[in-house]
């Protein structure tokens, strides 16, 4: 997926090089998300790293009240068309921003970080720390992260086991109940015909 990056590439240079000029992802939720908030009652939410914006708009279609971050413009102006076309203008909206330098001006209900894997720097713990620290009381943060590809599958990054993002989240016992922590398993096939399984890592705790 990831080819020759030039040194000194900044990570809106490559992301917005990324999404390019045609839509990269399915458009649909992704069903780990949708699994883990969907017996949720709508607030408002923020979705680090929102890409193309399935997710963000999935949320604003059940009543959300989401704010889609990313560092590129590109994938966020489709974003903005998508959700045009689905009607959810009023209630999804975006931002750009480099999410290692992104503060919240106010916390929120639902959180949600997937894939923070990139082969340009990333602060990933800084920006778990931002995550967490968005979250309201009572509310929600979901973190999402590939743990393994298949052997065909070169991701170009170092993936995190579930431990380095418990880790890197540091999550308060006495400020944090955990309700999920698993990794899970599907099978997934290339272009070719190849399987293999991809293993994801789901972390959800609710901020007591």
């Amino acid at each position: 997926m990831f080819t020759d990056i030039p040194d000194g590439t900044t990570a809106q240079q490559f992301w917005d090089g990324f999404y390019g000029a045609r839509q990269v992802w399915s458009g649909d939720p992704n069903p780990l998300l949708v699994r883990e908030v969907e017996h949720l009652g709508p607030g408002t939410a923020v979705d680090l790293g929102c890409g193309e914006g399935a997710d963000v708009i999935w949320l604003a279609a059940r009543g959300w009240d989401v704010l889609g971050i990313d560092v590129a413009p590109t994938a966020l102006a489709r974003a903005a068309d998508y959700a045009a076309r689905a009607g959810v203008t009023a209630s999804a909206h975006w931002q750009a921003a480099d999410l290692a330098a992104w503060r919240p001006e106010r916390q929120y209900d639902l959180v949600t970080v997937q894939y923070l894997h990139s082969p340009v720097a990333l602060d990933r713990t800084r920006i778990l720390g931002t995550a967490a620290s968005a979250t309201a009381p009572g509310g929600t943060l979901v973190v999402l992260s590939h743990a393994a590809m298949p052997d065909w599958h070169d991701p170009a990054v170092a993936l995190p086991t579930l431990e380095d993002v418990q880790r890197d989240l540091a999550l308060p016992r006495d400020q944090w109940r955990l309700e999920t922590r698993e990794v899970v398993e599907r099978t997934i096939s290339d272009a070719d015909g190849r399987s293999g399984t991809r293993s994801d890592s789901v972390i959800r705790g609710v901020r007591i």
